[in-house]
């Protein structure tokens, strides 16, 4: 299987965002291994859409843990309440950061990371994990970007959980 996530970047944020779903749902269909879908999950994200980093955090013995993800060294571990992917979690919402120096109690695992968008991964009210993302741009990420982004975690939880 070859599947290429490489976009047409002269079209709308929403437009890249519906062909991107219509060509990641049949690479998930049916797999039911969490860390596999999640690797490549990651890897679809960051060659559709060139985000500075993009990644996982599972949750594991009361806190988040680095799962698959792509760009630069990460944190490893991070407890609920605490920075953006710690917030997503407790309060169970997707949280859309324009500055990430001005949230409360960002965890800055890259100084070069300038805002961020992380969406909780949510099965039967439970949260198994985020899709955290970081760019190195401020303002980066907005409402298109919220919408087809739970969009994408609502289809890793119908495969995988």
């Amino acid at each position: 299987m070859e599947a290429s996530f490489k976009l047409d970047n002269s079209c709308s944020k929403e437009t890249r965002y519906q062909t991107f779903l219509e060509q990641f749902a049949p690479l998930i269909q049916n797999e039911k291994e969490e860390i596999s879908v999640l690797a490549n999950t990651s890897a679809a994200l960051k060659e559709a859409f060139g985000f500075f980093w993009v990644g996982f955090y599972l949750i594991r013995d009361g806190q988040l843990v680095l799962g698959p993800f792509q760009g630069s060294v990460a944190c490893y571990r991070i407890r609920k309440g605490r920075g953006v992917c710690g917030t997503a979690w407790e309060q169970q919402t997707t949280q859309v950061v324009p500055d990430v120096d001005q949230f409360p109690g960002h965890i800055a695992c890259s100084s070069l990371s300038r805002s961020e968008i992380v969406v909780p991964i949510i099965s039967r009210g439970e949260v198994k994990g985020v899709l955290d993302i970081d760019s190195d741009r401020l303002n980066s990420f907005d409402e298109t970007d919220r919408v087809y982004l739970e969009k994408l975690v609502n289809l890793l939880t119908d495969t995988l959980y």
